[in-house]
């Protein structure tokens, strides 16, 4: 009998699979306690929290936030006396869950991974090293379990569990936006400045000069950003502070990233899980990104895909009718006015452009659908408790 699991999240993406994942399994299992670390949505799934997300990205973002990495790790091992899990549900965030995977292992308590590092942009060896350390991986990507084969551990992918997020949400563009609060006969750009705070920080000013520039070439655009649950005050004061210039009339902040999206005919993404909703839902958008200099040119050297985005990853390594188009990413020196507003331009005012990004995303859509991420990976967590 499923009893005690622990599920651990690290940033904002994986924290709403963990809320999607704590929901399905106390639904299927009365009287289930769930601890972890996480945000506000798995708070408000019923995990009793040990300790909340400290996330970052890249050398000199972590070394920011080590201190807060540190102690988490030590009341997660702590937990692992105090509340005995019989299945640690481990979410992405290599640098922290793979140190608890060793640690859950020297207790003899099960481990199920539930999207898998991004080995096949880096770190290769890591794939080895989390083969010894889990006993089952649930992957989201569909040329993910191929890499795990060899490593002596069920490998499965699940589907992503972004599908079960937008089957959540009900309505169209129309209702959506009458809900929200703009005007149903003018169009709407998204902007989506990630869910980091040194994201936002680096981003929001060009998303702001992006939207003010937009405006200025078509008047008639209003605006939505949805912003991460788990942002820090000063971060989100920042954001109210970087678009004051907006009336409440023509740019609206949400916290629902899937809404925003439904109702949007373009969106401005920092590259994240994001790209793939907007891919998912079939809206036209730019991805743009900035990190440290330093952390940007050492990313240089290691990481071995050429694009960043999820959609355009998926289109080049598992679409096999690929026409080669791609989403526009900006990255750096070059996420700047110029650039974007020639991407709007060409998505705005050329149809047959704007038709051959759609079609290259219902392909992506495609490798997705008939599938229940989160229906599969509880029942892997059950099976789990039960070996």
């Amino acid at each position: 009998m499923l009893e005690r699991v622990m599920i651990i999240a690290g940033e904002s993406s994986g924290e709403l699979y963990g809320a999607l994942l704590a929901n399905a399994l106390k639904s299927r299992n009365p009287g289930l306690r769930i601890s972890g670390v996480g945000g506000e949505r798995m708070a408000s799934a019923g995990v009793e929290l040990i300790s909340t997300i400290a996330s970052s990205f890249g050398l000199v973002e972590a070394i920011r936030t080590f201190g807060k990495i540190k102690n988490t790790f030590q009341k997660v091992v702590a937990a692992f006396t105090s509340f005995a899990p019989q299945v640690v549900v481990l979410i992405d965030y290599p640098d922290f869950n793979i140190p608890v995977a060793r640690e859950a292992k020297k207790r003899s308590i099960k481990v199920l991974y539930y999207v898998s590092p991004q080995v096949w942009a880096w770190r290769t060896k890591r794939v080895a090293t989390i083969g010894r350390l889990v006993d089952s991986m649930a992957v989201i990507l569909p040329f993910e379990a191929d890499l795990y084969r060899g490593t002596g551990v069920p490998c499965e992918f699940v589907g992503h569990p972004v599908m079960d997020e937008i089957a959540g949400v009900t309505g169209n563009s129309v209702s959506i936006k009458a809900e929200l609060g703009l005007r149903p006969d003018r169009p709407v750009m998204a902007l989506l400045p990630g869910s980091r705070p040194h994201e936002v920080r680096k981003l929001l000013p060009v998303l702001a000069d992006a939207a003010a520039a937009v405006t200025g070439r078509s008047p008639g655009y209003q605006f939505v950003m949805p912003v991460a649950p788990n942002l820090s005050s000063d971060v989100l004061s920042l954001i109210q502070n970087e678009l004051k210039g907006f009336t409440n009339n023509s740019l609206l902040i949400t916290d629902n990233a899937i809404k925003a999206l439904l109702c949007a005919d373009i969106a401005l993404i920092a590259s994240g899980t994001a790209t793939l909703q907007a891919a998912l839902l079939g809206v036209p958008m730019v991805v743009v990104y900035k990190l440290s200099p330093f952390t940007y040119f050492v990313g240089r050297l290691v990481v071995k895909v050429k694009h960043i985005s999820l959609a355009n990853i998926l289109l080049d390594k598992s679409v096999r009718d690929d026409s080669g188009l791609r989403i526009t990413e900006l990255l750096q020196g070059k996420a700047n006015i110029k650039n974007i507003m020639e991407e709007f331009a060409r998505l705005s005012d050329n149809q047959d452009y704007k038709n051959n990004m759609l079609s290259q995303m219902e392909k992506v859509r495609a490798l997705f659908l008939n599938r229940n991420a989160t229906a599969r990976v509880a029942g892997m967590v059950e099976q789990l408790s039960n070996a």
